[in-house]
Parts: structure tokens; C-alpha cells; sequence
């Protein structure tokens, strides 16, 4: 796709930014730099540790032998994992701008988990708040997307059940039923045509001109080895919604806005999707 100011998707260093613009501009400021030196005075080797870790203005603690090539190397990781997390927002914006954001992101929400896979959750929300991607609020949901398939990717296994299990139930008693959702399911929903956005970005899609004031919802599920990504309507969005929250089908149906007909398209497709896992009778 193309950015609204005309640039191409990845080309340069980002959308009319530069990798300095991140430097300095957020959470690792002077300010923050002051406070946390103040704070890590008189602690233990532990404390000044983790917080030289997370600050490259900090000097290492005494003793520290070789301390340099080990916080580049947590840093280094840390920008390797969001990498492998969002490969369409590091497109989107270019590798450079992505890097030096990614130390900003480092420097905000350090990992408090050593499994790396884990890491990346404040993504989104820091692209919102960050003021260099103001002119790009599409990057936000892009980013949510992107971390709804990596929960997918790494949720619990389940076997999904077929539309004709539904067979065994009598049709008046189908408006009563409750259905159990794969635990891989997720709705992303923006007010920006965000699958088109991603799926061209990452080579999924053929490149073309998306209509910006587009908006989707996006279905991510792992039924079985592979995460999938969908553009669903927004009456199905609501139903799926009804349902993950414990409603029944009828009660789902009427959500979405319809009777009958609605139902039984809204099963249609998430059965097809590998959605249900699960059915339980009133």
C-alpha cells in the first residue's frame, strides 16, 4: 500500500520520519534519566544492575566487568523480539526508525520475563502515545493485530468441532445452546481498514490504493498449525462477541442484528473458521 503522504510501505527509513526523531523523544529523557540515577543511589549491586540495564546513560555498577557488551546484548534481544512480533509495523515504519523505537519501548517496559516471545504487549499502546507516529494513528491497530496473532500462535491447543455437530439438537432448541470459543480467538477491530493494511505489508495481499476511512475487524484464530487472519462484517464481529461472553446462540443473534437468517450464517462461518470447540445445551 501506499502512506497517505505518498511514500511507499518500508521505503527509506519511514513514514516522512527519521530514526532521530525517536531518539530522545519519549520515556528516555533527561528527566527520567535524573530520577532513576537518584533512585538506584545506595542499592544493592542487584538494583543498580537492572537499572544501568535499562538506561544506557547510566553508568554500570563497580566491579562490572564487561557490563557494556551485556546490556547491548538484552537490548539487542529485546529489539530482535519485537522484530519477530511486529515485522508489518518495522515494514510500515523502516528499520531504522523501528530500531531507535525500539529502544524507547526497551527503556519504558523493560522485559520482566526472560521468555522473550512474551515481550511486546505495550506495543501498541506506546505507538499511540508516541509523538513522532501521530500523523500514522492506523500504526496503533496494526501493531494490536500483530500481537493478537502472536497470542494466537502461542495459545492452547484445541480441537474444533464441525457444523454438524449441531445435528444432535433439535432446531427450536438451538436459540438455548452456549457455545465455547478455540482459546486462540481474538477480534481486533479499528477504525482503519487494518487487515488490508497488514496482509499487503507482510506479502499476503497484492499491493493497492486501501480506502483509509475503511474500517475492519479481524478474526485471529490457530485451529490448527497456522494462525489465520480474516476480514469479518461487523454484525458477525458483535455475534462472536455475544458469545466469547457467555451469551447464547439466540441471544448472539439478536446482537448481530437479525433472526434467523442471521443465525444461521453466523454459524456458517464460525464453525468454518474452527471457532467452536465446545457446546452446551440450557
Amino acid at each position: 500500500m501506499t502512506m497517505r503522504d505518498g511514500t511507499e510501505d518500508g521505503a527509506g527509513d519511514g513514514p516522512a520520519i527519521v530514526a532521530g526523531d525517536a531518539a530522545g523523544s519519549g520515556p528516555a529523557g533527561s528527566a527520567a534519566q535524573g530520577e532513576t540515577a537518584g533512585s538506584a543511589r545506595g542499592t544493592s549491586f542487584e538494583a543498580l544492575a537492572a537499572a544501568a540495564l535499562r538506561d544506557p546513560a547510566l553508568p554500570p555498577p563497580a566491579a562490572a566487568a564487561g557490563f557494556a557488551v551485556w546490556r547491548n546484548n538484552v537490548r539487542a534481544s529485546g529489539c530482535r523480539a519485537l522484530a519477530a512480533t511486529y515485522p508489518a509495523l518495522r515494514a510500515l515504519t523502516g528499520p531504522r526508525f523501528f530500531e531507535a523505537m525500539c529502544q524507547e519501548v526497551l527503556h519504558a517496559h523493560p522485559p520482566e520475563s526472560p521468555v522473550m516471545h512474551e515481550y511486546g504487549a505495550e506495543m501498541a499502546g506506546f505507538v499511540a502515545g508516541f509523538p513522532p507516529l501521530a500523523r500514522y494513528p492506523w500504526l496503533e491497530a496494526v501493531a494490536r493485530l500483530e500481537w493478537a496473532r502472536l497470542r494466537a500462535y502461542h495459545a492452547a491447543d484445541a480441537e474444533p468441532l464441525a457444523l454438524a455437530a449441531l445435528g444432535r439438537y433439535a432446531p427450536r432448541a438451538l436459540g438455548a445452546l452456549r457455545l465455547t470459543l478455540h482459546p486462540s480467538l481474538a477480534l481486533v477491530e479499528a477504525d482503519w481498514p487494518v487487515v488490508t493494511i497488514w496482509a499487503e505489508t507482510t506479502g499476503r495481499a497484492e499491493p493497492s490504493q486501501p480506502d483509509m476511512a475503511r474500517a475492519e475487524t479481524a478474526l485471529v484464530i490457530r485451529p490448527d498449525w497456522e494462525v489465520q487472519t480474516r476480514v469479518i462484517p461487523p454484525a458477525r464481529a458483535a455475534f462472536l462477541k455475544l458469545l466469547a461472553a457467555g451469551g447464547t446462540l439466540g441471544e448472539a443473534a439478536a446482537a448481530a442484528g437479525g433472526g434467523e437468517a442471521e443465525l444461521a450464517a453466523g454459524l456458517t462461518e464460525i464453525f468454518s473458521a474452527g471457532a467452536v470447540v465446545g457446546i452446551s445445551p440450557a
